[in-house]
């Protein structure tokens, strides 16, 4: 295969949830992994609702998850170009004007649905005579312009769902131009592709129809038309299907950012969600990449569960060595050495969570006396200093020895009295952080 180049296009009028990335991130590693270009391209056409910080929010969202491109464009620095092919459209007699009001044509539906008839344009506007388009405009009607679909079937490969075939005589002729001369996502849309090269479009399975409209479209502008891969939809854990709107606080990237979940972490699961493979810890796109294969991908819809996240996100940081994470804990006042690092990532969900442990080492820490004369005579049986990891042990046995102890019997007190928790890491790990002085301190019941 031909070094591919693909592209993301979000239209910059929300925030990208994890349903955006996804479409993002498998263009992405689509490229990545065969050698080929990732463009990012803003379909910023709908000057009513897009705006200049919803863009740098997703150039943001993007730097975050580590989704560099290759090639950047505005679609609203591309206006003569579109204007252009729609010219060339209109000389071939495939874009012809209609002037049918949003009402009219919601009255036709009714009459079509109430006759038993699918609700597709019925084309009157083709039967206007230059008189009749002449009147309709004399009393200040604008036309909108409608692209004529040929009635017969369009077929496709699509490399995830196989054989397709759209029937375009069920379809209504699609709207490209708006009567305020704006234009509409298609045609936009197929202009740069053919004008960028995109080899590859990978994206939601929810565009299968449209597929069809935009390859008649490409083959009238003289083009032919790019591999498709239309890969099934991501629902939220109700089952229903993501929105900028509606899930922009639960699951957007700023959410899940803010929520401290590792971007990898995000990446890892949304690369193998809907797929037969185990959702595994990852922290390099590199790797991530390797292991990507679109025909890999289900048909099925999936659910984007946070506790899957969670889950992730925690393997993810049980790999990662303390080189790569001292800076980050430095920031959170938590760099006690790689051996704290080493110590607790095993019960950490969140990175922030270190910071907690880091105070449960070094204090104050509320201890937890629940038998006064056990914790006395463990104190007592301390034994000195350097310790290790082996120190633990030594203690514990002789405890067992002298009180008869075992168990959670033995272990449980020592670790509320040392942490104030009734769970953590291990303490054969945290007990030579804590060091003698605290240790002994927190089981007479001190604060520190």
């Amino acid at each position: 295969m031909m070094a591919p180049t693909v592209r993301f296009a979000p239209s910059p009028t929300g925030r990208l949830h994890v349903g955006n990335a996804r479409a993002a991130l498998f263009n992405f590693l689509f490229a990545r992994r065969n050698g080929g270009k990732f463009m990012l391209r803003m379909d910023d056409t709908d000057d009513e609702r897009s705006t200049p910080e919803f863009a740098a929010a997703i150039e943001e969202d993007l730097r975050w998850l580590g989704l560099s491109h290759d090639i950047f464009a505005r679609q609203s620095d591309r206006l003569t170009a579109y204007e252009a092919a729609a010219e060339k459209l209109k000389a071939a007699g495939r874009l012809y004007p209609a002037y049918e009001s949003a009402a009219e044509l919601d009255r036709r539906r009714k009459r079509q649905l109430a006759r038993g008839l699918p609700p597709v344009y019925d084309r009157a506007a083709l039967d206007l005579t230059d008189e009749d388009r002449a009147a309709l405009e004399a009393e200040g009607r604008k036309p909108h312009w409608r692209f004529r679909l040929d009635h017969e079937h369009t077929s496709f490969e699509d490399i995830i769902q196989g054989h397709v075939e759209v029937d375009g005589a069920s379809l209504s002729d699609p709207v490209l131009i708006r009567e305020d001369g704006r234009f509409l996502y298609t045609l936009p849309s197929i202009v740069d592709d053919i004008g960028f090269a995109i080899t590859h479009v990978i994206r939601g399975s929810d565009h299968i129809t449209n597929t069809g409209v935009q390859i008649q479209i490409i083959r009238a502008l003289g083009a032919e038309p790019p591999a498709f891969a239309h890969y099934s939809l991501l629902n939220g854990p109700e089952g229903k299907p993501l929105s900028k709107r509606d899930d922009a606080e639960s699951f957007s990237l700023r959410a899940l950012r803010e929520a401290g979940y590792e971007a990898m972490a995000v990446n890892a699961l949304l690369a193998r969600l809907g797929t037969p493979d185990p959702v595994e810890p990852c922290l390099s796109l590199d790797e991530l990449a390797a292991g990507f294969d679109l025909s890999r991908l289900g048909r099925a819809d999936i659910r984007f569960d946070p506790a899957d996240l969670a889950r992730v996100n925690a393997a993810c940081l049980h790999l990662m060595p303390y080189a790569a994470v001292q800076p980050r804990l430095a920031s959170l006042g938590a760099d006690l050495g790689e051996a704290f690092w080493d110590a607790v990532k095993p019960n950490l969900v969140l990175f922030a969570d270190a910071a907690d442990w880091a105070r449960i080492v070094a204090g104050p820490v509320e201890p937890v006396i629940e038998e006064p004369d056990f914790a006395a005579a463990a104190a007592a049986a301390l034994p000195p200093e350097p310790w290790g990891p082996e120190t633990w042990a030594a203690w514990t046995d002789a405890l067992k020895s002298a009180t008869g102890r075992k168990g959670k019997a033995l272990f449980m007190p020592l670790r509320l009295a040392l942490t104030g928790l009734t769970h953590g890491p291990e303490l054969k790990n945290l007990l030579p952080l804590i060091g003698r002085d605290r240790a002994q301190a927190r089981l007479k019941g001190l604060t520190n």
